[in-house]
């Protein structure tokens, strides 16, 4: 089930997107085989099996605009968690995950220009990456159980200052600039993720092509290793990191993420100065 938060008009809420079969509900609108957005009536975070139930209307997806898939209390993302980047950052694959946290206020969605902040920053890279949402309050997960908290999947790029990276000797300023960490198109609740390719491109050149089978720590290790450190709420994002062929992007630029299964998440670059 693809679950996405779009907005039309004023309204901001929840829906389930899929094919239109031509003969819908009341209020349909859209003809056969186009994609549509069916609204849900609850939230999807909410507890119980009613949280995600259809409101019995939809609308064509070109009629909408997708938004980030979910607003995080946090966003734990995981550094060097695939060998060849962590060797084309100049050092050896680190024995645990490495952890840090990018602000809830660094999350943007489809579409959403990344602002590139010129006069802090003459370096900012993509990073393609599998992110996971998590499903409901949790911590201290076993990895053997690590599937239960996860509500799904969507694409996420972890933009990054490296200069400000490279410079300051912790993350917190090149990876938390607003704008910095777009999500999206939408949530992928039925998907394995074992072994998805990921493919990052620059104005349709590709750039990364990975498969998550790569990951030095896998989903389930990573729930398991972050919850034991915090408290995971629902909503929260976990980034699993990127593969290798990370690099600049321009004033102008267009850049994707596409995850097999799940969809691809574009994003304009522009002059935040």
């Amino acid at each position: 089930m693809r679950i996405a938060r779009f907005a039309i008009g004023d309204e901001v809420g929840y829906g389930v997107v899929g094919e239109a079969r031509g003969d819908g509900p009341p209020g349909t609108r859209a003809a056969g085989g186009e994609q549509i957005i069916a609204p849900l009536s609850g939230h999807p975070f909410g507890p119980g099996p009613d949280a995600i139930r259809l409101a019995g209307t939809s609308l064509p997806l070109d009629d909408v605009r997708l938004l980030a898939p979910v607003l995080p209390s946090k966003v734990i993302a995981v550094g060097k968690n695939y060998a060849d980047h962590a060797r084309e950052m100049g050092g050896e694959p680190p024995a645990e995950p490495v952890l840090f946290l990018k602000p809830s206020t660094a999350v943007c969605g489809p579409g959403d220009p990344i602002q590139y902040p010129v006069t802090l920053s003459k370096r900012v890279d993509y990073e393609g990456e599998l992110a996971l949402i998590i499903g409901r309050l949790c911590r201290e997960v076993p990895a053997s159980q690590a599937a239960e908290v996860i509500f799904g999947y969507t694409c996420a790029n972890d933009v990054t200052a490296r200069d400000l990276q490279e410079r300051d000797g912790q993350w917190a300023r090149a990876k938390g600039f607003d704008t910095f960490c777009p999500l999206g198109p939408w949530i992928e609740t039925d998907v394995e993720p074992a072994d998805l390719e990921l493919v990052t491109s620059v104005n349709g050149e590709v750039r990364q092509r990975a498969r998550t089978s790569q990951l030095l720590h896998d989903v389930a290790a990573l729930v398991a290793y972050a919850s034991s450190v915090m408290t995971l709420l629902p909503g929260d994002v976990l980034l699993t990191g990127t593969p290798a062929g990370v690099g600049p992007l321009e004033d102008g630029d267009e850049v994707s993420v596409t995850i097999e299964n799940i969809g691809t998440l574009t994003n304009p670059v522009t002059s935040r100065d």
